[in-house]
């Protein structure tokens, strides 16, 4: 909706969602916001200024519609943006440590291998810290996992060549839930204290974006800043942060960490039952998303002023239903830095998502998108299949167990959304066929039609030697739709075949992610291949875990 006007130069204002220059030149490109709606922000007694704080048609449509544009903004512009940052000259005589976001669950993942090419030899990073996040989504299966996926992320760095020297560390966080959001502040106001600037790198969906909202509410950024900067558009369509969005890092003083620490250890103290009700409903509503739950506080909070203003796309943008209103008072109201609170600042960068190549989603629409890609805790789904029988994901994935002596466990680690069914050998590409399409595979929807666009499942061979009864010996990973880990009895051979649309990556993962995922499960359903699913408890950090009255 909005029409363009190609007569009106650019505004030279970003978008406060997405870093895009704000225009209504073109509506296919970057930062596009309607005429009508352009010219009533910017011809006001403020002139272009009053497009500040607004956000483009697409940030809105995303943060209020969860609907997508088509953007036209091919993966090499993404990657020329992001280089050409990095290749910035060094500010305050240090390269910017770069904190690079990767999804666990896309471990091994696809771009880390680029980021030295990315990185080039003439980048002065001064420093890489690897976060691998989205780890609430992944429940517990044996004690120690936290510390078998650092190993393993750990080991995709190594192997991606990153292993050397500028390698800080390695974290686990959910940038959702706040898990590890402390520790990783932490870490970096000990090691980077505030040298230089600091860039968040990612893929696409990676959770970079929620990233940097969590760490702009939090000690890391100065306090005066999250009423100054809005927060960049999170959603989960690939590819929607634009240029560089930035805040102003607090500088780490003695006397601050020290505060700092005195917060950290009263709210360690606490029990559950002591938080405020609105507390307990938020962290509520936490567990329910996610296993793994962390609070990010703030120990040096400014008095706010009567007039900050909160983010209200509405206003600041424009109203889809009605007709664009322009709201003068609000944008005189809004708040600027000064340049003395800027002048030395040291910034964090959020940069936009490096596209994922190969990968599934880059095959589906929003609404697909949306069944695929986990936002809630992933209870594991367990299957036992013999020779001569089918697991379906959706109709994105497919696993045949071709040979093998004995039954052996199939566990599907996936978004809950998408449904899984069992088929046999001589069934299965009839059912494919019949049900490709519609509701009973979920995805991809729309029919006939859809299923004529969408690229066919290309097969590939894979043979497992079983290790035991209740440890995996590999994951399947049917590109980003989601993995099959795979256990059989020892010494146990299976020939397997398994299937994903036509241009998309299938890995298969050894050693698995969760080892002993299948033995999160209930009984056996009786007459099916099924059992029974179980959800393990949530876990909540930097809260005592018994409340006694």
């Amino acid at each position: 909706k909005g029409r363009p006007d190609p007569s009106v130069p650019p505004s030279g204002v970003s978008c406060s969602g997405c870093g895009a220059e704000l225009q209504c030149r073109d509506g296919a490109a970057p930062g596009f916001v309607p005429a009508e709606k352009y010219r009533s922000l910017s011809e006001g007694p403020a002139g272009p200024a009053g497009l500040r704080g607004a956000v483009c048609q697409r940030c809105w449509l995303l943060a209020h519609h969860g609907r997508a544009l088509r953007l036209q903004l091919p993966p090499q512009q993404h990657r020329e943006v992001v280089s050409a940052a990095l290749r910035r000259p060094p500010r305050h005589g240090r390269g910017p440590l770069l904190l690079y976001i990767l999804d666990l669950l896309e471990l091994p993942d696809p771009v880390l291998p680029q980021l030295p090419g990315l990185l080039g030899p003439d980048v002065p990073a001064a420093g890489l810290l690897v976060v691998g996040n989205k780890v609430d989504l992944l429940p517990a299966d044996a004690p120690g996992h936290l510390g078998r996926l650092r190993e393993r992320l750990a080991a995709a760095c190594a192997q991606a060549g990153l292993g050397g020297a500028p390698l800080v560390d390695v974290r686990l966080v959910s940038a959702k839930t706040g898990f590890g959001l402390e520790g990783l502040i932490s870490r970096l106001q000990r090691s980077w204290k505030c040298a230089g600037d600091v860039y968040l790198l990612g893929a696409t969906n990676s959770g970079k974006s929620t990233l940097f909202n969590s760490l702009l509410r939090s000690d890391y950024c100065k306090s005066r800043a999250p009423d100054v900067i809005d927060r960049a558009t999170v959603s989960p369509w690939p590819g929607t942060t634009l240029n560089l969005l930035k805040f102003p890092i607090i500088n780490p003083t003695c006397d601050r960490i020290f505060r700092r620490q005195e917060r950290l250890k009263e709210e360690a103290t606490k029990t559950e039952d002591q938080l405020s009700s609105e507390e307990k409903k938020y962290l509520n509503q936490l567990k329910k998303q996610g296993y793994l739950v962390g609070e990010v506080g703030r120990t040096f909070q400014q008095q706010k002023s009567s007039h900050v203003v909160d983010f209200d796309p509405d206003m600041l943008s424009y109203s889809i239903d009605e007709d664009p209103r322009h709201s003068p008072k609000k944008n005189e109201e809004r708040e600027e830095f000064t340049y003395n609170e800027v002048k030395d600042a040291r910034w964090c960068f959020d940069t936009p998502g490096i596209v994922k190549e190969n990968c599934v989603l880059n095959l589906l629409t929003e609404k697909e998108v949306k069944l695929v890609l986990p936002t809630h805790a992933i209870i594991p789904r367990t299957f036992i299949l013999k020779p001569g029988m089918v697991l379906f994901l959706a109709a994105l994935g497919r696993v045949d167990y071709l040979q093998g002596e004995k039954p052996a466990w199939f566990s599907v680690v996936a978004s809950n959304l998408l449904p899984v069914h069992i088929s046999t050998l001589s069934n299965a590409d009839a059912l494919y066929e019949k049900y490709g399409g519609q509701e009973f595979l979920k995805v991809p929807m729309g029919g006939e039609e859809r299923m004529k666009e969408f690229p066919p499942l290309v097969p590939q061979d894979i043979t497992l030697k079983g290790i035991g009864t209740t440890e995996a010996v590999a994951d399947i990973k049917l590109s980003s739709a989601g993995w099959v880990a795979v256990t059989a009895h020892a010494g146990e051979k299976l020939l397997l075949r398994a299937y994903t649309p036509k241009g998309t990556t299938l890995v298969v993962r050894e050693p698995p992610l969760l080892p002993y995922i299948s033995t999160i499960r209930g009984g056996r359903i009786p007459g099916t291949a099924a059992y029974r699913t179980k959800k393990p408890p949530s876990l909540v950090e930097n809260l005592k875990t018994t409340g006694r009255r």
